[in-house]
């Protein structure tokens, strides 16, 4: 086997807002990429709207710099482990892996998820301590847990000494002791060349390129992106792709990039060590391999881990169906959902004994949740059902899928988050007081639990709370877990709503809807102070008469509504309810409509 030494191709991992992207933000501009007039936004590497919006990272991303004349490839990893088939593959393109811990946070369950997937391919990896300007930072203790978590994780004693350096991303500097002041990220770069090894290839072996991602270009059409493993490929010329099911078929590169900082720039031909991005290959899903014409060897599959929720995805048939999307219809709600599985192995998605319906699964709500959400802001209408949990036959028993909960809240509310636990199942695993005035509290509770608790959690926390999950295997069934415990307030006409009626029914429960409104029959307006369905005539006028009142003159005084978005409205739901979501409004709706055929 020969090395590369031009090329290093490391990935960052971290959990979510430990400063992943604004480090990389620090490495573009101390690698001398921009000019200094040049005008950058903040968090370059969240390219998609709802990553920015959000403040995660959801797709994984690539770019490159170059030190001392070696390119570094950087890749960008999702820190959530919804997005765990994004991880997956992205550790197939790099060497090392440099893992972000803040300061004062310590490691998080989605770090340990990433983390181990990098130990368990064999990865080095380099210890970044972030965030070290923070009042409570406690980089000592923070690297103790970094080594316990290790342990835990089974690493080899080579994975165990692992360089450590301690940075302030924002300004970015790096140092390698915390008694002296660092001044750039030059030893960062300089870890990265001494600790990550070159890309190692067979010098006698053709053609081999695994795909790990595809993106689209209006220009040139599909984008194949991924790490050549061995051989070399070149612009317009003849390849082979070797299929999952063993059948090769050919093709020819038209278009050959490679990646300068977050640009992508045509080259003429790639080598071993590089990842690139190929044009002209149509028919090619993600884990296959681009092989050599001549003799085609295909690399080992990636193995993906399954999914543990599903939802309903049908065609938007509620009486204000078409009014907002551009897309409405059933057949082209199957198109976007097909080419989303082609796109994101980690989503599956399966035909129903309805036309217009879809099963789609995933490894969480989230990731269903930002699937929606770009659906509706791509001008699709539809409507969806409750999250289930998938569940296992084995020898007779039904299995769940369970998760580790990791949970640091101020010591005044264990109470509250204790007593919310032990109904959905949770059993504590651990609990480590820091003395800072925050406890840590660990659970092993199944999946189905944690369906409509993070906004419970956020009110009985007062916004205060940590909350933070991974899958954890399957267990055995563990028992009935109540969902929610009001009744819907269900509009039972079609009309516009009146300040005057929400009035009269603002005793009866929380609102969802403002004055002035439309609104149809079967739609929920607000949510029951009691356990049962009520139907209400929300668009009910004052009427009006020649004869004055004494209190015809007192002004109606209305309690804004409870807003929700898309991630608490499917929390909220129930079997017998659906969401309605179109490019502007979230709508939650019975599935029968009439009020005789719900009751």
């Amino acid at each position: 086997m020969q090395q590369r030494e031009s090329i290093r191709n490391v990935a960052i991992i971290a959990h979510v807002d430990h400063g992943k992207t604004t480090l990389v933000d620090a490495m573009l501009w101390q690698s001398g990429l921009f000019r200094q007039n040049e005008a950058v936004a903040e968090r370059i590497m969240d390219s998609m709207d709802l990553e920015r919006e959000k403040g995660i990272t959801i797709m994984a991303k690539n770019t490159a710099v170059t030190y001392k004349g070696v390119h570094i490839n950087i890749v960008d990893t999702p820190g959530h482990a919804d997005f765990g088939s994004e991880v997956e593959r992205t550790l197939t393109l790099v060497d090392g892996v440099l893992l972000l811990v803040d300061a004062a946070e310590g490691p998080l369950p989605q770090t340990r998820f990433v983390l181990k997937k990098a130990l368990e391919a064999g990865l080095p990896p380099i210890v970044v301590i972030n965030k070290i300007d923070r009042g409570d930072a406690r980089a000592a203790e923070v690297l103790d847990e970094v080594y316990d978590l290790f342990i835990d994780l089974d690493a080899t004693e080579d994975q165990l000494d692992f360089p450590v350096l301690y940075t302030n991303a924002r300004v970015g500097t790096a140092t390698t002791d915390l008694k002296a002041e660092g001044q750039s990220l030059e030893p960062l770069f300089e870890t990265i060349l001494t600790t990550v090894p070159a890309p190692r290839f067979d010098p006698a072996a053709g053609l081999q390129f695994r795909v790990t991602m595809l993106d689209w270009d209006d220009y040139v059409g599909r984008l194949v992106i991924g790490r050549l493993v061995n051989g070399r490929v070149r612009q317009a010329e003849r390849i082979a792709v070797v299929h999952r099911d063993g059948s090769i078929e050919a093709a020819k590169v038209t278009v050959l990039y490679g990646y300068e900082g977050l640009k992508r720039t045509e080259i003429p031909e790639a080598s071993a060590g590089d990842i690139v991005a190929i044009a002209g290959i149509e028919s090619i899903d993600i884990g296959e391999t681009v092989a050599d014409v001549e003799n085609p060897v295909a690399l080992p599959l990636i193995r993906i881990d399954e999914p543990t929720v599903s939802m309903l995805f049908s065609a938007n048939v509620s009486p204000f169906a078409g009014r907002e999307g551009r897309f409405v219809t059933s057949p082209q709600l199957r198109e976007r959902l097909l080419k989303e599985r082609k796109l994101n192995p980690g989503i599956r998605v399966e035909e129903t004994e309805s036309p217009d319906t879809f099963r789609v699964s995933g490894r969480g709500e989230l990731q269903l949740a930002i699937l929606i959400e770009l659906m509706r802001r791509e001008g699709y209408e539809l409507e969806v059902g409750k999250p289930e949990i998938i569940t296992r036959q084995e020898s007779g028993r039904t299995l769940e899928p369970m998760e580790h909960l990791v949970i640091d809240v101020p010591e005044e509310f264990i109470g509250a988050v204790t007593q919310k636990i032990g109904p959905r199942r949770g059993a504590m695993t651990k609990m480590v007081n820091h003395g800072t005035g925050r406890v840590r509290l660990e659970y092993r509770l199944p999946s189905r639990g944690l369906i409509g608790y993070r906004t419970e959690f956020l009110t009985d926390t007062r916004g205060t709370g940590l909350l933070n999950h991974i899958f954890d295997g399957w267990d055995e069934w563990q028992g009935d877990i109540a969902h929610r415990q009001n009744g819907a307030l269900v509009a039972d006409r079609t009309g516009r709503t009146t300040g005057y009626a929400i009035d009269n029914l603002q005793a009866r429960g929380t609102m969802f809807v403002n004055p002035g409104e439309f609104v149809y029959e079967g739609q929920i307006v607000g949510e029951n102070s009691r356990d049962n369905d009520l139907d209400v005539n929300i668009t009910k006028e004052k009427k009006l008469t020649n004869m004055r009142a004494s209190s015809a003159d007192e002004s109606i005084r209305l309690t804004p509504p409870r807003i929700m978005n898309l991630e608490q409205c499917l929390e909220w739901i129930r079997e017998d309810e659906l969401l309605e979501v179109t490019p502007k409004s979230l709508r939650l709706r019975k599935r029968a409509l009439g009020g005789r055929r719900r009751f």
